[in-house]
């Protein structure tokens, strides 16, 4: 029986393309060890430590978490790909508000416009974000080199030209290696805090500091979260579609019936990563600049990603992101109208009436499916807060994290099923292909 791993580097284009995603990430995760310039690497590891010990980090840790640890080690990529992805964000919103900036997106070439005020946009931010970070010095004694001037102006030209390589290179995945490039570097950057989580656990299991039995209640909780994110991941609501005769041209094409697909996830993990990105924005500035002006201090203290007001912002935003995210992707007047002009109808519903129907339908499955994320997201905060579990653990154990390595795996996965079979190879899957559940 042929082996699907052998069958992967079997195909030169798809070995080629896999290869070349290692190699990026391995540029990736070289950068998040290279510190910015000025900065005194000893004096930092001991006051990580010393923080660490303390168990004050708070939101730094879940800034570093998300920033595969570039953000403690003042790495040249502690800002991660967020800032594109908050830009991203506001360039979605700005097309909804501003007609005429819609209208640029819908001509020729408009993607291309689009795409480049987005990466001006990006600078922007990090401009913002950089000068907040530098500032994260000033609490850590000796921690700089230079002056505090030449150190601010390197630092926040390094940082800022450290996410535009990462916007760069993620595109560069999604062009060259198996697609879905700024997902596989947030994957990559989550991926990389296992081995540290792991001996976390081992050490405070090895002091009695961790009881042995919460651990095993969480990896049970682990297992049966991953399988329900999967079995919502793959589930679709099937929408037959019936097609009558056409002539086109000469020929004459006989009726036939297909269904359109809408999952009851549609907008997959994008929701739980633009919450993530919106939040991580205010509470970045907020963190670092909250030595300097006490309002600041007091904001970010509240916001904290264990409090209440942090939960209630997090699940709000996901399931405002989940319905806009899903109105954008699938519009149903453009739908409706996709399936009039080629001659469509579905069966039981008036033509005049098919956008209706999609909003509906499309209400029904959004809203569960959002409710869902948002409950996933939230899980983090309840292990951590009743069992006792430390911080590096329950962000793997659940929320952002767990969604993310689930739905960008299922999706690689089926990319590299889909290069398989297009080149005669049975794919990764033996019996069948990756299947979606149908409700």
């Amino acid at each position: 029986m042929a082996n699907p791993i052998v069958d992967i580097f079997r195909v030169k284009d798809l070995r080629d393309r896999i290869l070349f995603t290692v190699f990026i990430l391995f540029i990736f995760r070289l950068g998040a060890n290279i510190p910015i310039p000025g900065v005194n690497l000893t004096v930092l590891k001991l006051y990580m430590t010393a923080q660490e010990a303390a168990g004050t980090f708070g939101i730094t840790d879940y800034l570093d978490f998300f920033a595969g640890g570039a953000f403690k080690n003042f790495s040249i990529f502690m800002l991660g790909i967020m800032p594109y992805i908050s830009t991203s964000i506001i360039m979605q919103l700005l097309l909804l508000v501003f007609p005429k900036l819609k209208a640029i997106s819908q001509e020729e070439g408009g993607r291309k416009k689009i795409q480049r005020y987005t990466r001006y946009g990006t600078i922007l931010v990090c401009l913002v974000q950089g000068f907040a970070v530098t500032s994260y010095v000033d609490r850590i004694p000796d921690a700089i080199t230079l002056s505090r001037s030449a150190y601010t102006i390197i630092a926040i030209l390094t940082v800022t030209a450290g996410t535009i390589l990462l916007m760069w290179m993620g595109e560069q995945i999604t062009q060259r290696g198996i697609g879905n490039g700024i997902s596989i570097l947030i994957f990559a950057g989550i991926v990389t805090r296992i081995p540290y989580a792991i001996y976390t656990i081992v050490e405070q299991i090895r002091r009695r500091e961790l009881n042995p039995v919460f651990m095993i209640i969480v990896l049970v909780m682990f297992v049966v979260v991953v399988a329900l994110v999967v079995y919502e991941q793959q589930g679709q609501r099937k929408i037959p579609v019936h097609y009558a005769k056409r002539v086109i041209g000469r020929k004459i094409y006989g009726a036939q019936n297909s269904y359109l697909p809408f999952k009851i996830n549609p907008s997959g993990v994008i929701p739980v990563i633009f919450a993530s990105s919106i939040l991580v924005f205010p509470l970045q500035i907020a963190q670092n600049l909250g030595s300097r002006v006490d309002w600041l201090s007091r904001f970010a203290s509240w916001l904290r990603p264990s409090g209440v007001p942090y939960v209630i912002a997090y699940t709000g935003l996901i399931i405002f992101f989940a319905y806009f995210y899903t109105q954008v992707t699938l519009n149903p007047i453009e739908i409706s109208k996709n399936i009039r002009e080629n001659g469509g109808s579905i069966p039981g519903i008036r033509s005049d009436r098919m956008e209706e129907y999609f909003t509906r339908i499309l209400n029904r499955i959004v809203l569960p499916g959002a409710l869902f994320l948002a409950l996933i997201a939230v899980i983090p905060t309840i292990v951590q807060t009743w069992l006792n579990i430390p911080r590096s653990v329950a962000y793997l154990m659940g929320g952002t994290s767990l969604l993310i390595m689930v739905g960008v795996d299922l999706d690689t996965m089926s990319q590299i099923e889909g290069q398989l079979r297009m080149h005669h190879h049975e794919g990764i899957v033996r019996k069948g292909k990756i299947r979606s559940r149908y409700l």
